[in-house]
């Protein structure tokens, strides 16, 4: 793996920091998780769009630049160097979007990609449910055929985003009586349609960033159902793998954070600090590794689970070494949010432990443990 960049990636790399140096703000966006915040990270991820900057690997007819995969990459170390405000559109862009480049018709793709980009329309994740979170099988909310399309019933819970957002994606069991794995479908809905309510719910620090939807025989058009009927743990299996694997946790805000703990008082001198400089470096290698097999036709298997672990634990113990090498000062400091956010990492996404499963049974070919 050839690890130097070509003229045409640091040509970029040099239009991506000096667009970046020009526009990001000098002082922090209100909190996303905010009505405040979360508009105005909407204006940002308008400006971005209006550089050409919003997805940069996306085909142009969808609102991107036919950027590479590793010019991506090379934007998002750049974008966190940067300290640029958090994606707000993050669900839609780096979630649906492959899973619809991957599933979706090309009606579809025309209808929902350009807004998506231009941060016209922001997604919510609509899959937990209250007895199905890692368990995304057990799902109970229901989809009933009707004339031209379905009628969704049930409760969905931590959907991110949904408080503020225009529209989402789930899983809904159209096929009772199919096995637990089989007769799901994924929809697509708007979050104003009738028969939905949106419960904002207050995370660790009081800031509504998830909620539940409560969904009354809402009805959702053929037109909108993603992939096959039936098909949708197929489908939404392509969505997790990009969760864990590669789009969701770019190597770039491991860097960023790695570098601001060589900037606190002792944090040269420290040991955990050094380690977690050399991880988020590895994490950087293994990530272009992804990149290279991808590019040969390569799909993301079982080993983004590894790579979830891996980039979960790393923030987590990241945030845990600030908190401990600045003392009383953490709490006032602006490592508050990232620290607090870190604690959920080895549980969205699918829980840690759910993962190791996976790669122990996929990837080392060890027996299922008894149930």
């Amino acid at each position: 793996m050839d690890l130097e960049f070509s003229q045409t990636e640091l040509a970029f790399r040099d239009e991506v920091r000096a667009w970046l140096r020009e526009h990001v703000p000098a002082e922090p966006l209100p909190s996303l998780e905010t009505a405040e915040g979360f508009a105005a990270h909407r204006e940002w991820e308008e400006l971005l769009h209006s550089a050409g900057l919003s997805v940069v690997s996306w085909p142009e007819e969808f609102g991107g630049r036919g950027a590479s995969l590793l010019q991506w990459v090379i934007f998002e170390e750049e974008y966190y160097a940067a300290g640029a405000p958090g994606r707000v559109s993050q669900n839609g862009i780096f979630l649906l979007a492959p899973t619809l480049f991957e599933h979706g018709t090309d009606q579809q793709k025309q209808r929902y990609l350009p807004r998506m980009a231009a941060g016209e329309d922001i997604w919510a994740q609509a899959w937990s449910e209250p007895e199905a979170g890692s368990d995304l099988a057990g799902i109970r909310s229901t989809a009933r055929r009707v004339d031209g399309g379905w009628l969704l019933s049930g409760n969905k819970t931590w959907s991110s985003r949904a408080a503020f957002a225009d529209i989402a994606f789930g899983l809904f069991r159209s096929d009772p009586d199919a096995p637990r794995h089989k007769g799901l479908t994924y929809f697509l809905f708007p979050l104003d349609a009738p028969g939905v309510t949106v419960r904002p719910i207050q995370r660790i620090d009081g800031k509504p960033a998830f909620a539940e939807l409560f969904l009354d025989e809402v009805f959702v058009p053929d037109a909108d159902v993603l992939g096959e009927v039936g098909d949708g743990w197929r489908v939404a299996m392509s969505t997790a793998s990009n969760e864990r694997g590669l789009t969701l946790r770019s190597p770039g805000r491991f860097l960023a954070t790695a570098r601001k703990l060589t900037e606190l008082p002792g944090g040269l001198d420290d040991d955990r600090v050094v380690d977690a400089w050399v991880s988020a470096q590895a994490y950087r290698l293994a990530t272009f590794e992804t990149v290279t097999k991808v590019l040969d036709g390569a799909g993301l298997g079982a080993e983004a689970s590894l790579n979830k672990v891996f980039w979960s634990e790393l923030d987590t113990s990241m945030h845990e070494t600030a908190w401990d090498l600045l003392g009383p000062d953490a709490e006032t400091s602006s490592w508050v949010e990232g620290y607090l956010f870190s604690l959920a990492g080895p549980i969205y996404a699918g829980t840690n432990e759910v993962q190791r499963n996976i790669a122990a049974e996929r990837l080392l070919g060890l027996p299922r443990g008894s149930r």
